[in-house]
């Protein structure tokens, strides 16, 4: 594992697993690797409140995980390259949190 790797896990390692949102955020990361979604969408299927959505894609997308598409209101959030060349070290840390095969 190279050392971007290595300082990626520990990153993820405290978002998912060691933080208190880290629950929250594995959902997010779960649903826009499904398909890309507004924070409406995501606050309606994860049943809850809007600006609990907003912080925590503010966290992801501060630490590159996530990025918006287009422009305007209601634009939707998307995983970012990076986050999908390393989704098998974040998708172990869902399994960890989530106590489940994502």
């Amino acid at each position: 594992m190279s050392s971007s790797e290595r300082l990626f896990k520990i990153m993820i390692t405290w978002l998912i697993e060691g933080s208190r949102g880290g629950r929250t955020r594995a959902r997010i990361l779960l649903l826009l690797k499904d398909s890309p979604k507004n924070p409406n969408q995501l606050a309606r299927e994860l049943g809850l409140n809007y600006r609990t959505i907003m912080h925590h894609l503010k966290v992801l997308e501060e630490h590159g995980l996530i990025r918006r598409l287009g422009k305007g209101y209601g634009r939707p959030y998307i995983l970012t390259q990076e986050a999908l060349n390393h989704w098998e070290i974040i998708e172990k840390s869902i399994r960890e949190i989530l106590g489940e095969k994502p």
